[in-house]
């Protein structure tokens, strides 16, 4: 029975060695490149300066195009994440913080994503591999329900959450292979003009919401000018009130959701396309940053 116990120890020794190993070898991996993807970008590279970065969301990530913002001589990254929410907004602009970054202004996209205080739970991932290497990450997740498996079991949060960050991936970051996230300065480009998909606000309320209150003080301690921003929708978006009631709740909150409304300019209703998108970011460029 001691023998066989003792064998049970050892067995039991060698995985929790074989796991502190391999989390250290995957963790490793994600701090060495600066062109997987743009939380990778942040925290392996040198401090910058810029003079917009861009917040938010899919609906800032294919809105704001960083091109012609750096036309116009304005440092600019585009940081919004497809399928991101203020949640992981405000933690994105702490980490930049935390990494030295100076930022003269924030643009965000503040509409959508007030319905919901919750977290992305697909876009958090991106930040799990930094957990160890991050203050800022780790008080901003402290709080969630698997926290502690995350961040004191070796190996948990890869071994669940392979698909997302797990082997391939690891290898792409050891070679350091470019992914697309990071082309024509974090702008993804949508294409075609499909609307048959109607967006439905109907009933939908905005929040007080947590993590923008957060955003709009971090920029205040910072000396950061933030201009928030509703963006456009297509014509034929139902419960178009909710964005009055944004308005109401946040005066502050720009709107600017039908200032493109010809649904040729649409990739999906709630997306613009690259044409309209363009024409979007110039006259954002002309109300906010034409001096």
């Amino acid at each position: 029975m001691k023998q066989f116990l003792f064998f049970v120890f050892k067995i039991i020794v060698i995985v929790f060695v074989i796991a502190i190993v391999l989390d250290f070898t995957y963790s490793k991996a994600f701090t060495v490149s600066t062109k997987r993807g743009k939380i990778g970008y942040i925290m392996n590279s040198a401090p910058k300066e810029f003079d917009v970065v861009i917040l938010g969301s899919s609906r800032a990530n294919n809105h704001f195009v960083t091109k012609m913002f750096q036309d116009k001589g304005l440092k600019t990254f585009n940081f919004g994440m497809q399928g991101s929410k203020l949640f992981e907004s405000d933690l994105v602009l702490k980490l930049l913080l935390e990494r030295k970054n100076k930022i003269r202004t924030v643009l965000i996209d503040v509409d959508v994503t007030l319905r919901s205080n919750k977290k992305s739970e697909a876009t958090i991932l991106k930040f799990y591999p930094y957990i160890g290497f991050s203050k800022v990450i780790e008080n901003h997740l402290k709080h969630l329900p698997d926290f502690d498996w995350v961040f004191r079991v070796p190996f948990y949060r890869y071994a669940k959450y392979d698909a997302k960050i797990g082997l391939r991936e690891v290898v792409f970051c050891a070679l350091n292979r470019k992914s697309k996230e990071l082309d024509a300065g974090g702008y993804t480009a949508l294409q075609g003009n499909n609307v048959a998909n109607v967006e439905d606000f109907s009933g939908s309320n905005p929040l007080r919401n947590i993590y923008y209150e957060e955003i709009k003080k971090v920029c205040k301690d910072n000396n950061i000018t933030l201009i928030a921003l509703m963006t456009p929708m297509c014509e034929n978006t139902k419960g178009m009130d909710y964005f009055d009631k944004v308005k109401e709740l946040y005066p502050e909150i720009h709107n600017y959701e039908n200032v493109v409304l010809e649904d040729k300019y649409f990739s999906s209703c709630g997306h613009l396309n690259d044409a309209g998108a363009r024409l979007f970011t110039a006259r954002i460029l002309k109300d906010f940053f034409n001096k």
